[in-house]
C-alpha cells in the first residue's frame, strides 16, 4: 500500500500542512505498516535537492516520503491520469520569472495492486488517513 499525493516542493501554503498531515499518520503505524508517501511534484521548477532536504527539514517528513520528479510532460501524464488539476501562472518580478503553482490537494491510498483505494481532499486529518489505512488492512 502507497499514499500518493500532489505537492509543490517550494509552497508555503498548504503543501507544507498537507505533508505533515500525511506523515504525521504514518508515523502512528507500526513500521511493517507503513506505507510510502509518494509525492508527485507539481512544480519542476523547483525540484532541487536543497528544495527538496528543506523541505524534509522543516514540513517534518520521514523517511516514508518519496518524491516523484521528471520532465513536465512526463509529471502532466500523471497529473491528468489522477485527474489533478495544476495551474501555473508565470510572473517576471526584476527580469526573473516568477511561477505561482496552483493544483488540486489530494491524496490517494493506492493498494499493492494499483487500485486507488480512498480520496481525501484538503484539509483532512492523520487521523482520517490512519482510519482507512486500518480499514484497507484488515480486509486484505
Amino acid at each position: 500500500m502507497s499514499i500518493v499525493t500532489f505537492i509543490d516542493p517550494l509552497c508555503r501554503n498548504l503543501c507544507p500542512l498537507e505533508a505533515r498531515v500525511l506523515s504525521n499518520a504514518v508515523r502512528t503505524l507500526p513500521a511493517a505498516t507503513r506505507p510510502a508517501i509518494v509525492s508527485v511534484s507539481v512544480n519542476p521548477w523547483g525540484d532541487t535537492r536543497a528544495n527538496f532536504m528543506a523541505d524534509a527539514k522543516h514540513w517534518g517528513l520521514g523517511a516514508a516520503w518519496l518524491w516523484a520528479i521528471g520532465p513536465r510532460p512526463q509529471l502532466a501524464a500523471v497529473w491528468k491520469e489522477y485527474e489533478i488539476a495544476v495551474q501555473v501562472v508565470t510572473k517576471r518580478v526584476t527580469g526573473v520569472a516568477v511561477r505561482e503553482i496552483g493544483h488540486s490537494e489530494v491524496a490517494y491510498i493506492v493498494d499493492r495492486a494499483g487500485y486507488e483505494r480512498a480520496l481525501f481532499i484538503y484539509p483532512f486529518t492523520a487521523a482520517d488517513v490512519e482510519h482507512e489505512i486500518h480499514k484497507l488492512d484488515s480486509s486484505s
